[in-house]
């Protein structure tokens, strides 16, 4: 494969006028099922083999992708990505540079248990109908199901002209339970998501049984719950939710190419922006995490990228182009969904680290304030503002958790949110996820409970 792919790269450079070449390749084995209410309503099993070649000509970027490894097809394609950057870099004020790295050449093989391309897609639907029946047999209050699965299996060949050549095995399986319920005009929502990179096991932990019981009870429990109050009280963040504030609500801030764009971050670097307690990483380094990987789609390491060490703006998520913008190291975030799309700076598994509370010391000191345990869904702006909606809350009365309620958010700005921030648990619990940025990313995101002065409550979100 090393050859072939050097083949097209060298063509790039020496008869196209390329500066720089990379190549990536795919050989993958995808399945994709969704069920609801019993019913299969999608069941896709395949091969996804592609190449997508990106050129820098002129200080432009060119790009273009094909479904076959045909050699005259991909000396088609790279003729025509060249010819895209060279007509894009006449309109270019500033010409793309990109920061110089370590050349490498490696290869990550992953050896799974169980893995998901050798399991029938029957045994995948079997699984999935018996969480099913889990869900909808655990309570007649219990309305509705809905389960989405994916695995991903197979192999990414990367290759540049600067003599880096990686091949590196992909594993994942990913799986989402939506469920509802309802009681006497109440509707209540339910989600539940399972990920791995270890393999098909992860069915022998997160079984059916215990899954959809959990994503059952959680639905069918809301419906004796009561609508929050409505305004500005303390609450206590569940690692969960936790997970999804950094994510949405900051971290998207701290990519380098949205900060460019004018996130409120731009400036912010040395400056502080939240309490002495809080401490964010974004990590592609921890074992068997969702959001993990050896190296990004650029070629480079994944690290563990220091964001904001005690309430200041240390760093931020870069790729090449954007570490030489900031006169930067790459930190191996450059991420693409698969061969059709382009690398573009993306988060691996991004958290707030743990201090030295327990979970009782935080809710002490609330006369009257939240728990809010579990996310149902979150979305941010480049000016700093979020909210977050909560699918299993509860009040806390003089120190005690007191009765759930349903249909909560928060919202605000973040960086003010962030300065409110008076207590971090030392507990740490990390959930597998997938972002949309244009294209999809595995990723992971958590954190301790954490506790906040101050946050606007409201009802359904």
């Amino acid at each position: 494969m090393k050859d072939f792919l050097t083949k097209v790269t060298d063509l790039a450079v020496q008869k196209f006028g390329a500066e720089y070449a990379e190549i990536r390749a795919q050989k993958l084995f995808k399945t994709m099922l969704t069920v609801k209410d019993g019913r299969i309503e999608a069941a896709k099993q395949g091969i996804e083999n592609g190449v997508a070649l990106r050129v820098l000509v002129n200080g432009a970027w060119g790009f273009a992708s094909v479904g076959t490894f045909d050699i005259e097809t991909l000396t088609s394609a790279i003729s025509d990505a060249c010819r895209m950057a060279k007509t894009a870099s006449l309109k270019l004020k500033t010409p793309i540079k990109l920061v110089e790295t370590k050349t490498v050449e490696d290869k990550i093989s992953v050896k799974p248990k169980k893995n998901p391309a050798e399991i029938s897609v029957e045994d995948k639907i079997d699984t999935a109908l018996a969480v099913n029946n889990t869900v909808r047999g655990y309570d007649k209050r219990v309305k509705s199901c809905t389960i989405d699965y994916l695995d991903l299996t197979g192999t990414n060949y990367f290759l540049n002209n600067e003599g880096t050549y990686i091949e590196q095995d992909k594993l994942y399986v990913w799986s989402r339970i939506l469920a509802t319920a309802s009681e006497a005009n109440v509707l209540t929502f339910s989600r539940e998501e399972i990920g791995s990179t270890a393999g098909y096991e992860v069915f022998d932990v997160e079984t059916p049984e215990i899954v959809g019981k959990r994503a059952a009870k959680r639905a069918v429990e809301q419906l004796k719950a009561k609508p929050p109050r409505g305004g500005n009280f303390p609450a206590v963040l569940g690692p969960n939710v936790v997970g999804v504030f950094v994510h949405e609500a900051f971290g998207h801030l701290a990519e380098a190419d949205l900060t460019l764009s004018g996130s409120v971050l731009l400036g912010k670097l040395g400056k502080k922006i939240a309490s002495d307690v809080v401490t964010f990483y974004d990590d592609g380094t921890i074992e068997g995490a969702f959001g993990s990987f050896k190296y990004d789609d650029e070629g480079v390491p994944t690290q563990k990228t220091l964001l904001v060490k005690d309430g200041i703006v240390v760093g931020l998520m870069h790729n090449r182009e954007t570490a030489h913008k900031f006169d930067a190291k790459p930190t191996g975030n450059a991420r693409a969904e698969d061969f059709r799309f382009e690398p573009i700076i993306r988060m691996r598994n991004t958290f707030m680290e743990p201090k030295d509370h327990s979970f009782e010391e935080l809710l002490e000191d609330i006369k009257f304030g939240y728990y809010l345990k579990s996310f149902r869904g979150g979305q941010a702006n480049l000016d700093g503002t979020f909210q977050v909606g909560i699918q299993e809350a509860y009040e806390i009365t003089n120190g005690e958790l007191g009765d759930p309620v349903r249909n909560a958010s928060i919202s605000g700005n973040t960086l003010e949110t962030l300065l409110k921030v008076d207590a971090v648990g030392k507990d740490f619990e990390l959930w597998p996820g997938r972002c949309g940025k244009g294209q999809t990313a595995f990723i992971g995101d958590g954190g301790p409970h954490v506790r906040v002065k101050e946050v606007l409550i409201g009802g359904s979100a």
